[in-house]
């Protein structure tokens, strides 16, 4: 057996070349359009005072307004002092507290004057920590994988852009989100896998495993999802969502959708997984016939398979914990805790997907011993 090494060189480089400018490109398409013209924007700013003397406290909930003077860290007000207003609406998830000294951002109207208009604060500043957080890990990244772990980078800042320029507008736009979701998943799972893996029979036997897996939870999960009516209403902010002017998206379908995009991930390294198995048993073991080889493959999915759909239950269930623990301090009966909708729809995403990972193994086992398998008979 001869590997062209040159050739594959080149064909990952040009391959990786595309990928970049496929970045680029998508950094320039237009986001979504705000149904409403922006009257207010936003900036960062520095508490310097705090008043907490309308502040009202019931049980573990604040209620009020808490007034504040902060100062601008830029923009055209920078350095300029402003008061500005938090308030609090006895919502743990959404309300905050600041303190003298905190970094927050505050929403400036067009018509701000210095020391007189109130600004409405928003958030803590978190911007600067994620920016450090996300240089961390890359600089592991690279650190511990070299030029493969560059190319997973890539990959990972091209799976962000379709997400955010592809996935969003073209679902809000009102393209379905179960083929929408499922083109994206098609074109990163291509994306991440030939990029890590190179254009190699590998990487083409892993494709071809993860995207069949991935269909078929695409239609168990349409099937399964009206069968249970699930209609989506339990995904968060989607009534928000449905009010601020999107009220002819179809629920079901962006539940499915995110269903799709949430499995992808997990089916993806299975795939992988099971196609570099078959390679290495293929490369020192040459004269082992396809049916052998998915054998292997076989073989290693059922070891594989049994830690990857535990792994998709706590990812799912971890996010509802909380849920879970109202269940068990009410006495929630087992019958009224599966029949309820936010249950019932984590259910369905956790066996969906399930479903495709135990599907992907042998799917990508069969293609990976007839890639395989079938090089010996070019030879």
């Amino acid at each position: 057996m001869k590997l062209n090494i040159p050739r594959v060189a080149g064909k990952n480089w040009i391959f990786t070349g595309v990928m970049i400018a496929l970045c680029i490109g998508l950094c320039f398409i237009p986001s979504v359009e705000p149904l409403a013209l922006q009257m207010t924007s936003s900036a960062n700013a520095k508490v310097t005072a705090v008043d907490n003397g309308s502040l009202q406290v019931h049980g573990l909930l604040q209620y009020g307004s808490q007034y504040l003077t902060v100062e601008i860290l830029d923009g055209e007000f920078a350095g300029k002092s402003f008061p500005a207003v938090n308030e609090l609406r006895g919502q743990l998830e959404f309300d905050k507290i600041f303190s003298a000294g905190d970094r927050i951002t505050v929403n400036i109207d067009a018509q701000a004057v210095p020391g007189e208009s109130v600004l409405v604060a928003k958030n803590f500043d978190r911007s600067v920590w994620t920016i450090i957080l996300f240089a961390g890990f890359c600089l592991l990244l690279i650190v511990f994988g070299g030029w493969t772990g560059v190319k997973a980078l890539f990959s990972f800042v091209f799976s962000c852009l379709v997400i955010f320029k592809a996935v969003i507008p073209l679902t809000l736009k009102g393209f379905s989100a179960i083929w929408i979701c499922f083109g994206s998943v098609m074109l990163l799972t291509a994306v991440i896998i030939f990029l890590v893996a190179g254009v190699t029979r590998k990487a083409l036997a892993a494709f071809t495993g993860a995207v069949a897996g991935v269909f078929a939870g695409v239609v168990m999960a349409h099937c399964f999802g009206e069968l249970m009516h699930i209609n989506g209403a339990a995904m968060p902010f989607i009534q928000s969502l449905l009010y601020s002017g999107y009220e002819t998206l179809n629920m079901a379908e962006v539940f499915t959708g995110a269903l799709i995009l949430g499995c992808s991930g997990a089916v993806m390294d299975l795939a992988m997984d099971i196609a570099s198995s078959v390679e290495e048993l293929a490369l020192h073991n040459p004269g082992l016939p396809a049916k052998e080889l998915t054998a292997s493959g076989l073989r290693v999915g059922r070891s594989v398979v049994g830690t990857m759909t535990t792994t998709l239950l706590l990812a799912y269930s971890g996010g509802y914990l909380t849920l879970l623990m109202m269940f068990a301090a009410q006495g929630t009966s087992f019958r009224d805790v599966m029949n309820n909708p936010l249950v019932a729809a984590e259910t369905v995403k956790t066996l969906i997907g399930s479903f495709s990972l135990v599907l992907v193994a042998p799917l990508t086992a069969v293609a990976s011993g007839w890639i395989f398998g079938r090089k010996r008979s070019d030879q």
